[in-house]
């Protein structure tokens, strides 16, 4: 979900500058401002496999002031009690896998309504029947001279009542409803100038290809008023080619306003296309028509160059820039023990995957610091006499990973004694047989059920600083039901963390567990959660 998110920003500012773009070039021709936003739109699709290439730009990265513990893998523990007004981690995966879904839902939602639209185009257009009037042939002939179109286009009847349309790349297709066989001349001179103009100027492609980012991001407010503005500038463009090939403004309206009465379903229908009387535009369009100080030139090969080269140098610098580690920082922090104490003297080391070591010792205050450490996985071990050796695995990613607290717990003492004895002379003596005793058949248990529960509360101070923390406890439940021998099982855990956990499981009380009637000690694992709220 980081990659959709960097990607959608990063196509976003591109779409946003071509709208803004779109918005400036208000009073220039609606050529010009279709091919800023084709151009636009195209820049946001490449910019994904650009910023595969591209070197990446970087910015300092910048160290959290207090320590943030790196996330602990404990087991399962046997009690989980969450100090929170908002769900754990846990949660929020599952929140980002389900906005996962719901993405991927959109874009095969998305994608099927295209693939559907293009689908039934294709199966009109294989039962539709070609021209054969003369009319239609000695027409197209002669628009496509003057466009200078090389291309072979294919002019179609269907048994469509409303379909008016152009698709097709390679082998474009003008469709036609079935009543176009008795359009006049001067109306079958206007379609065919509008349709090959779409033809001429690649709108088909480019449409699809804006389409096929919007099923992308299908989410962005943005992208769908590209594809919408994209949609509209085409088909002003085709109407001022229309008039600049000599047809009046005011018989272009009118044809157009009766076909748009006979194809009233062109919008929704034949999204896949691009039709040429759609209602929803009808209004804009016949008022650029009727005004005759608009700009209706078309694009020229200058005004081409200078847009790429202005979107070239948009779109560069966002798709090489990269939210990662600028440079290498010190990897520092402080060693605390179970009371919060500082801990100076504490031999640190760490160890890299192709075992390179750094060594670094705490000062009197506590504090460590390695030399800058690239981002990666680590090994990171500490040991002072009288604690325990610490070796945990940490993952530096983000600013805050160079910043740590390291909590030492107490170390145990062992002692081993070997006794020695003569063996006696002679022969040793006949081993005597065992006398067989009953066997005690148990595993009747009763489970401890807690009498008294105490909360732990937030740390003040770790509350002001916007900490979070995970502490994971091992302690005792006694023959009498009172918990003995609480201790935290991981040791990179901030010493507030770790005493507020503490005190409230060592207040809990509980039942005598029963083994076969008899009360025993058992062995309870806790895990305390610490969040806050957004």
């Amino acid at each position: 979900m980081r990659l959709l998110a960097d990607l959608t920003l990063r196509s976003s500012l591109i779409v946003l500058v071509g709208l803004v773009a779109n918005l400036l070039l208000r009073h220039r021709s609606a050529a010009l401002r279709h091919a800023v936003l084709a151009a636009a739109m195209c820049a946001a699709a490449v910019v994904a496999p650009l910023s595969l290439v591209l070197p990446a730009w970087s910015l300092p990265a910048f160290r959290a002031v207090a320590s943030q513990p790196p996330d602990v893998a404990v087991d399962a523990p046997a009690t989980a009690l969450t100090v929170s007004d908002r769900a754990p981690d846990a949660r929020r995966v599952t929140v980002a896998q389900g906005i996962a879904v719901v993405w991927g839902g959109g874009v095969v939602l998305s994608a099927a309504v295209l693939l559907t639209g293009l689908s039934r185009l294709r199966r009109i257009a294989r039962r539709a029947e070609r021209a054969q009037d003369d009319r239609w042939t000695r027409m197209a002939t002669e628009i496509s001279a003057v466009y200078r179109l090389r291309r072979r286009v294919v002019i179609c009847h269907t048994d469509a009542p409303d379909l008016l349309a152009t698709f097709g790349l390679f082998r474009p297709r003008v469709l036609l409803p079935r009543h176009a066989r008795g359009w006049s001349d001067d109306r079958v001179r206007v379609v065919l100038s509008h349709e090959l103009a779409h033809i001429r100027r690649h709108d088909w492609i480019v449409q699809i290809g804006a389409e096929i980012l919007r099923i992308v991001y299908w989410f962005n407010p943005l992208v769908w008023t590209a594809c919408t503005l994209l949609r509209r500038e085409g088909e002003e463009a085709c109407d001022d080619a229309v008039l600049r090939a000599g047809v009046r403004p005011r018989e272009y309206a009118a044809h157009l306003l009766d076909l748009a009465r006979t194809c009233r379903r062109s919008a929704p229908a034949w999204a896949s296309a691009t039709p040429m009387a759609r209602p929803s535009t009808l209004e804009r369009r016949f008022a650029a028509m009727l005004n005759p100080t608009l700009d209706r030139r078309p694009v020229s090969l200058r005004a081409l160059s200078l847009t790429a080269g202005l979107l070239l140098a948009v779109t560069l610098p966002i798709a090489a820039f990269h939210a990662r580690q600028a440079a290498p920082l010190p990897l520092g922090g402080s060693v605390y023990d179970t009371t919060g104490g500082v801990l100076p003297a504490v031999d640190l080391t760490v160890e890299d995957a192709r075992q390179n070591t750094w060594q670094a010792v705490t000062d009197a205050s506590g504090r460590f610091e390695f030399p800058p450490l690239e981002p990666g996985r680590y090994v990171l071990q500490a040991s002072l006499q009288g604690f325990r050796p610490l070796r945990h695995d940490v993952e530096l990613r983000n600013a805050r990973d160079w910043d740590r607290a390291i909590t030492l717990q107490v170390g145990t003492v062992r002692e081993t004694i070997a006794v020695t004895a003569q063996r006696p002379d002679g022969s040793p003596a006949p081993s005597v047989s065992p006398v067989l005793q009953p066997i005690k058949v148990g595993g009747n248990i009763r489970v401890p059920r807690k009498q008294l529960d105490v909360r732990p509360e937030y740390p003040a101070s770790m509350r002001e600083a916007g900490r979070e923390g995970v502490v994971p406890i091992e302690a005792v439940i006694g023959r009498d039901g009172a918990v003995h021998a609480v201790r935290v099982l991981s040791a990179n855990i901030h010493p507030d963390f770790a005493v507020a956990a503490v005190d409230a499981v060592r207040q809990w009380r509980f039942d005598p567990t029963l083994l076969n009637g008899v009360p025993v000690e058992v062995t309870m694992t806790v895990t305390v959660t610490f969040s806050l709220s957004e």
